[in-house]
């Protein structure tokens, strides 16, 4: 049975960059792009997919926000915290905002998965880093969903997980990620006391600077009048 060319060159290349690669990372990566390419010869009829795809030479799939977006689910982060795959809920993530329920794939994201760590929160970073303990190379929280500081190819590899979960057969787009509103009214709240508290501060600091200077100005006269 002959061999195919791409799994030849794909061998090759990665025989020589394993000993610099973590295997976990590559491993994900390398199924997460295999998976990717079946997508594609699959939604796009594109039977050539795969070679770009696993050689890395491919540009990710736009996803466009806007579709759907009428009638897509809002998640708030304390929500998507709960859909962690206890007690019977799902198995939620977010990359990028866009909320997607891997349920289907628990093998990987349940509790001890190789993919837990992404679970019930958006992670973005960390699909772009490859970090998901501690601190990345920039001194920001792994799983934490900036994306300040990532380099172009950083970016690119967060496009390449988000298309995998949005044409992906077995995953479901949910919704988007929200601040929770009544947070968002509290912390607005607690800002505007803040604000009226400085500027009733201000307001008393200036009253007492106007009675300073009636009590030099009184004093002032009577010194005059008594000379």
């Amino acid at each position: 049975m002959a061999i195919p060319i791409w799994l030849v060159t794909t061998v090759g290349v990665t025989g020589v960059l394993l000993s610099k690669v973590d295997y976990n990372i590559f491993f994900m990566k390398f199924f997460r792009n295999l998976s990717r390419s079946k997508a594609r010869a699959r939604l796009y009829n594109n039977k050539y997919a795969m070679i770009p795809v696993m050689l890395g030479i491919e540009e990710p799939i736009k996803i466009k926000d806007d579709i759907d977006a009428e009638n897509a689910m809002h998640i708030t982060r304390e929500q998507l915290e709960e859909m962690d795959g206890f007690e019977g809920t799902p198995l939620y993530l977010s990359i990028k905002g866009r909320v997607y329920d891997v349920s289907a794939g628990g093998k990987f994201y349940a509790e001890g998965g190789e993919y837990h760590d992404w679970v019930g929160k958006d992670a973005s970073r960390s699909f772009g880093t490859g970090c998901r303990g501690g601190v990345d190379r920039t001194g920001m929280d792994c799983l934490s969903e900036s994306l300040e500081g990532l380099t172009d190819n950083e970016m690119k590899e967060i496009d390449r997980w988000l298309e995998l979960y949005e044409t992906h057969d077995k995953y479901t787009f949910v919704g988007y990620l929200v601040d929770d509103p009544v947070e968002k009214i509290v912390e607005r709240v607690h800002e505007e006391n803040e604000a009226a508290e400085a500027a009733a501060a201000a307001a008393e600091a200036e009253d007492l600077d106007d009675d300073d200077d009636d009590d030099e100005e009184t004093e002032q006269q009577q010194q005059e009048v008594a000379a």
